[in-house]
């Protein structure tokens, strides 16, 4: 297949904008006196539903189709092999990071308030970022290999990442502010935290393009879909539901899907 320079430098800036999300939450966290719990509920609950129609519907259905035209039955196993794949990549990378750093604890913005200026508190902070990186970076490959192929697609994964990384930029400027005490420093730290979208698109770029072809594409959507799959029913549903708003987060959800049904016609 022909990938071009524009479709490159698009995945690149569509990555970077969802990671650059987590610096929308810090924006919020320190300039904003209560959170949104119903929005926030909808919000998410809206982007697993996007997520997780383009997941089935788009990336996993067209994988299996493009594989069966080119191996016949066998191609349908690739398909559920690559989308399964990509299910335990991300329970891997979620099982590396300790249960009490995860970083799937909601973290509101009333908890800005009096910080602890504990520099006991410090380590863990940054460990925290770390383990908000960690998650970012297969988003970052997912939103990069679906742009390759189809930018709307691109846009769309993007659009959703970004929507749940606005409550990440808050989750983790609340645990550094409180470590450091400091405003500044929680920003620049959250931000960061964010980078690892476009560095996951980077990884991508540099150890597949040269091998890219119709079939690893397909391949690379199967397990792509596997990814979101997961990040929506361990991440985004349960983040979600944290904020107590449980019928906001089906509407969202709902609403989702239909949205992405209606751009998919």
């Amino acid at each position: 297949m022909e990938v071009t320079f524009n479709g490159i430098a698009a995945g690149f800036l569509l990555t970077l904008i969802a990671g650059m999300a987590t610096t929308v939450g810090s924006i919020i966290a320190f300039f904003t006196k209560s959170s949104s719990s119903k929005f926030l509920a909808w919000a998410l609950g809206f982007s697993a539903g996007v997520m997780i129609y383009i997941s089935f519907v788009e990336l996993l259905a067209g994988a299996n189709h493009n594989l069966q035209t080119s191996f016949g039955k066998s191609g349908g196993v690739y398909a559920l092999l690559a989308f399964f794949g990509g299910i335990i990549i991300s329970l891997a990378i979620d099982r590396l990071i300790p249960e009490y750093e995860n970083p799937h604890e909601v973290r509101k913005v009333e908890e800005m308030e009096h910080p602890a200026k504990n520099k006991k508190l410090l380590r863990s902070g940054f460990f925290f970022a770390f383990a908000m990186a960690l998650h970012n970076f297969p988003e970052g490959m997912a939103t990069f290999v679906a742009s390759l192929d189809n930018p709307a697609t691109g846009i769309s994964i993007a659009v959703a990442i970004a929507i749940h990384n606005i409550p990440e930029g808050i989750t983790v400027s609340v645990p550094i502010y409180h470590a450091t005490g400091s405003k500044k420093q929680a920003f620049m730290i959250s931000s960061l935290s964010g980078l690892a979208e476009p560095f996951g698109a980077l990884i991508a770029f540099l150890f597949l393009m040269p091998f890219l072809s119709a079939t690893l594409l397909s391949l690379l959507f199967a397990c792509v879909a596997g990814v979101m799959v997961f990040i929506s029913f361990d991440e985004l549903l349960p983040l979600a539901e944290a904020y107590g708003e449980h019928h906001k987060t089906i509407y969202g959800f709902i609403l989702g899907m239909l949205v992405m049904a209606l751009t998919l016609l």
